[in-house]
């Protein structure tokens, strides 16, 4: 979570909500993707921390498997994303569809979250695959940047 909280740190030099993201490998040890908001900065409106991590780590696992003829590979089986803020709902949608194994955020999202406080996208029995979410990790101090933010504004 350290790390994630270091990318939204990014994400307020450029302008945008605090929201840092990192896609860890299978064992947990190596950083396949990051990410911070960047919606701002590239006028972007998909161009949020969680996206940005997800489309990182799939490009750092097709670099490592090589052009050698293998069909691309997007699955992020066995990863984790970890996340400051609780994911929205294309995010949600998108860690559904990337198939991470598990879920890791810092501050609820009582307005727009997706992960258990306004909706549950990504523990609905009706779709094909529900990663595991942990919630409240370092939750004050995700929350903090935020509440600095939008009370600046």
């Amino acid at each position: 979570m350290r790390l994630a909280l270091d990318q939204a740190g990014l994400a307020v030099r450029g302008g945008d909500v605090p929201v840092g993201a990192v896609v860890l490998s299978p064992d947990g040890t190596t950083v396949l993707g990051a990410g911070h908001n960047e919606r701002e900065a590239t006028g972007d409106p998909t161009a949020h921390a969680e996206i940005l991590a997800i489309r990182r780590a799939a490009a750092t696992l097709n670099e490592a498997a090589g052009a050698g003829g293998r069909a691309r590979e997007w699955r992020l089986t066995g990863c984790t994303l970890v996340v400051t803020l609780e994911p929205c709902t294309m995010c949600a949608g998108a860690l559904v569809q990337s198939r991470v194994d598990r879920v890791v955020y810092g501050a609820r999202d009582d307005k727009a979250g997706a992960a258990g406080s306004l909706w549950d996208v990504m523990r609905d029995r009706r779709l094909n695959h529900r990663p595991e979410v942990i919630e409240g990790v370092l939750a004050a101090e995700c929350a903090r940047p935020l509440t600095e933010f939008f009370r600046d504004r």
